[in-house]
């Protein structure tokens, strides 16, 4: 299902544009939750986790990551970071006169920066969820990092095709995308609204070494909202071992439990592969 709310730009103090959705809910008044996107995944990736919020009472605000969709880039590539990406989304609520969230459900890039944020700007979103991420950049966690070498791949194709195919298979796995292919096309279409300066810019603040979501951040993430919520794909790699961190950290932060829920089935867009639990799973936090 698509929306059929029309896609609005916003101008961001640097000038650059971004890209958003609002989605009201049946009833006026009704709390807002917002939708933080992955890499290579524009705002119309939650085409049908939009109707199932609104179904829920909730109005639904999307937006593009830089080069996403619409959404512009910075003149300086490397100039990204999850703080500037936090920011962003703070120059778009006070566009909007949003003073409140009661929901943040951010899926690995969108995660990270629901977890920038809450710390940030403490206050705003009432309830965080932090759906499939990595911890940090690759040169804090000890491991190789492959977004370099995914965009010098890019560059030297001139194109983002063939990184966009092996991304497909590395979050769904062909057998799911041979069993559910018209889902895996959309999600195919959906990608690519990515632009190649738009990859290298995000790719550039999940690289930077002032990525780093462990200790202070995360407990300030967990003081900064009201409630959290830990979600993952059970194939996704490592990350139903590795984000048992994440949930400690914004559990000590909050002083309050925070459930770790494992969507069974599904890989890094766990909101695609594994759509029935993941939806059943955020509704029920956000309703409680």
């Amino acid at each position: 299902m698509s929306s059929t709310n029309p896609t609005k730009l916003f101008h961001l103090p640097d000038g650059r544009t971004i890209t958003y959705i609002m989605t009201e809910a049946p009833m006026p008044g009704a709390p807002t939750v917002l939708l933080s996107n992955s890499l290579c995944a524009p705002l119309s990736a939650w085409d049908r986790v939009v109707p199932v919020l609104s179904t829920a009472g909730f109005a639904v605000l999307r937006y593009d990551q830089p080069g996403h969709g619409t959404s512009g880039v910075p003149a300086n590539l490397q100039s990204t970071t999850f703080d500037t990406l936090a920011d962003d989304v703070a120059a778009l609520l006070a566009h909007l006169a949003l003073q409140r969230l009661h929901g943040w459900v951010g899926v690995s890039m969108g995660a990270s920066t629901g977890v920038y944020f809450a710390a940030r700007y403490p206050g705003v979103v009432r309830r965080l969820v932090v759906c499939d991420t990595v911890s940090g950049a690759p040169v804090n966690l000890g491991v190789a990092d492959p977004f370099v070498a995914r965009v010098r791949a890019m560059r030297e194709a001139g194109s983002l095709d063939g990184l966009l195919r092996a991304t497909m298979e590395r979050w769904f796995g062909r057998a799911w995308m041979d069993s559910n292919p018209a889902e895996a096309v959309r999600m195919r279409d959906v990608s690519e609204g990515t632009t190649m300066d738009g990859f290298e810019t995000c790719c550039a603040a999940l690289s930077d070494p002032g990525y780093d979501l462990r200790g202070p951040r995360l407990e300030a993430a967990g003081r900064g909202c009201e409630e959290a919520l830990v979600v993952v794909g059970e194939k996704d790699a490592d990350l139903p071992t590795t984000m048992r961190e994440i949930r400690a950290g914004l559990e000590k932060g909050s002083g309050k439990p925070v459930e770790l829920e494992v969507i069974k089935g599904a890989g890094h867009v766990s909101f695609v592969d594994g759509f029935d639990e993941f939806c059943d799973v955020v509704v029920s936090f956000l309703q409680k």
